[in-house]
């Protein structure tokens, strides 16, 4: 049933291009056409070779025609293949455009749940397998069906008991290779996710080689490595020896089929009843008749396994896109206001974070958010940004309920610096203005000074037009932090998120940045998430955060003063150990 659902899938993608699918259909249906005359002629040939010199002039004339039933067949076959091409190219276009505007549209939840390396895997490896077995599909499934269905019209009209014996046989070959497919199916599907799993491990070794190589775990890794290339090892076996029997339990069956057409033809021939060279025409058509079945076995195989990435690409895109945007949407004049109302949230059902969460920001603030790891701290900032919706409660920002905005809009409201880095491929000048494509050259630089980067770009190779790759890896992790700094400074919008945002900063440097971020956040409604609390002492409010809820508020001298938590954490950093 999931099979079928999937093959209507496929066909609505195919839709589009059902004019070049006709045009498929009728090339395979003239280089079939002609394919069939080649042993007619062939046969007519053989003929005047029996009859004699009489026969010489009709000889030259069937050669010819052989000649060019020959050429036309193969120009056919040639257009055939070119329209095919073009068919299952643009589909697997389609299909992978479709599953990364899908990507964009599906909730972090989503993507926080599913390895990046499943996910590029489903993209890339199984868009390309299901290309292979569509294509295979239309080149030899069209042909092979349209020549089984013309030669049996052809037997029939030369000779019926020959014809009948071939059909009432012909089932046979239908049958085997339908059984043999239908078991293969699941081996194939088992084979699709394991092999995702190992595109998601290879992923995270590549990326994680550093601490693999710290920690000394090179063998352990090496070992859950070989343990899931072993299963993907067995289930491909299993799918290639069971998908292999298809061809020889065909051409079993059809080698049946040529024996007994043989066999009947020969004693037609002694009595008189066909000629030598009609003969050699029903042995032909009995040669080519079986080998469409060995064919079109190998395309069953083929679209087994392409049905079942198929299956793992459908299924990303029939997951539940994030919440709609409100239509019409609001969008108030950006002060830099927020509130969040009795805001609740959880990630995981049954496992609560954020309880009645109280705070209103006014414009301007600088909002400190400090507390223990795992306390709700950067889940505040997701749900500010709406990377995640509320349970219950209501985020506000300039009076309007975030959800009655549209993201884009919401998100343009505010800058973020993250502790996770993230740059992309493409030269320094192109990733500082990552937010912000049309900014000139001087700004690009003012914002790279204004995070103390300029003077460490100008040292490199080619200067703000040094490439960067995989992700900043031709980079230190303290030169990413600035890059992504220098960023948020050339937009500057009402509202900035500074989430750990010097962490990877030595402390000379991260005393001229927290300067910068000083002018920066001047007017500027700001939300700060650090761990180390000397960065923070200037807030105007300092929201202390334990398990999911604010369990302290003030500045920093009414906190300590208050001999609280805060004081309490505060001191664990600055105290000085007496010997």
């Amino acid at each position: 049933m999931k099979e079928k659902r999937t093959w209507e899938k496929i066909l609505f993608l195919i839709r589009p291009y059902k004019l070049y699918v006709l045009c498929s259909l009728l090339c395979a249906l003239l280089s079939v056409t002609a394919s069939l005359l080649i042993p007619v002629f062939t046969g007519n040939v053989i003929d005047t070779f029996a009859e004699g010199a009489a026969a010489h002039g009709d000889r030259d004339h069937y050669l010819l025609i052989l000649g060019v039933v020959a050429v036309i067949a193969a120009a056919a076959q040639y257009i055939m293949a070119a329209f095919n091409n073009r068919v299952t190219y643009r589909v697997c276009r389609d299909m992978r455009d479709k599953v990364s505007r899908k990507m964009h549209r599906l909730p972090l939840a989503f993507l926080d749940n599913h390895p990046t390396g499943d996910l590029v895997s489903r993209m890339v490896a199984d868009v390309d397998t299901f290309a292979d077995g569509l294509l295979m599909g239309f080149t030899q499934l069209f042909s092979g069906v349209i020549t089984i269905v013309a030669i049996l019209g052809i037997m029939l009209y030369l000779n019926t008991l020959i014809a009948l014996t071939v059909l009432i046989l012909t089932p046979l070959s239908i049958l085997v290779a339908r059984f043999i497919a239908s078991a293969t199916h699941k081996f194939f599907e088992a084979q699709a996710a394991i092999r995702g799993e190992q595109t998601a491990m290879i992923n995270e070794l590549v990326e994680g080689q550093r601490v693999v190589k710290a920690f000394g775990l090179e063998e352990e890794k090496l070992a859950e490595f070989d343990e899931v290339n072993d299963k993907l090892q067995q289930v491909a076996m299993k799918a290639t020896f069971f998908s292999s029997l298809t061809n020889p339990s065909t051409r079993l069956v059809n080698n049946i089929v040529y024996a007994v057409i043989t066999l009947i033809g020969a004693f037609f021939t002694v009595s008189g009843g066909i000629t030598i060279g009609q003969l050699s025409v029903f042995l032909n058509y009995a040669s080519q008749y079986a080998k469409p079945f060995n064919e079109i076995s190998s395309v069953v195989t083929e679209l087994q396994n392409a049905i079942s990435c198929a299956e793992r690409i459908f299924d990303i895109l029939e997951e539940t896109d994030q919440v709609p945007e409100k239509d019409p949407a609001i969008s108030p004049e950006c002060k830099g206001e927020v509130e969040l109302d009795h805001v609740a949230f959880r990630y995981v059902p049954d496992r609560p974070l954020i309880r009645e969460l109280n705070l209103k920001v006014k414009p301007g603030e600088r909002v400190a958010i400090v507390g223990p790891t795992g306390c709700g701290k950067t889940t505040i900032i997701n749900l500010l940004m709406r990377f995640y919706d509320v349970d219950s409660g209501e985020i506000r920002v300039d009076g309007a309920d975030i959800r009655d905005m549209t993201r884009p809009d919401l998100r343009g409201r505010y800058g973020m610096v993250l502790q996770d880095t993230w740059l992309c491929t493409g030269t320094v000048r192109e990733n500082i203005a990552y937010g912000k494509p049309d900014a000139t050259e001087e700004e690009i630089i003012e914002a790279a000074k204004a995070a103390h980067a300029d003077s460490f770009i100008r040292r490199l190779p080619k200067g703000y037009d040094t490439m960067i790759t995989g992700g900043g890896g031709n980079l230190s992790a303290g030169q990413r932090q600035l890059l992504c700094i220098a960023r948020a400074m050339l937009c500057l919008p009402m509202m900035l998120i500074l989430d750990e945002a010097t962490s990877s900063i030595d402390t000379r440097t991260e005393m001229k940045i927290q300067s910068a971020f000083a002018k920066m956040m001047k007017g500027r409604t700001s939300f700060i998430v650090a761990h180390r609390l000397s960065t923070i002492r200037e807030a105007d409010v300092i929201l202390v955060m334990k398990d999911g809820s604010i369990i302290e508020q003030g500045n920093h001298e009414e906190l300590l003063a208050a001999g609280g938590f805060y004081a309490n954490l505060y001191n664990s950093q600055f105290v000085t150990v007496q010997s």
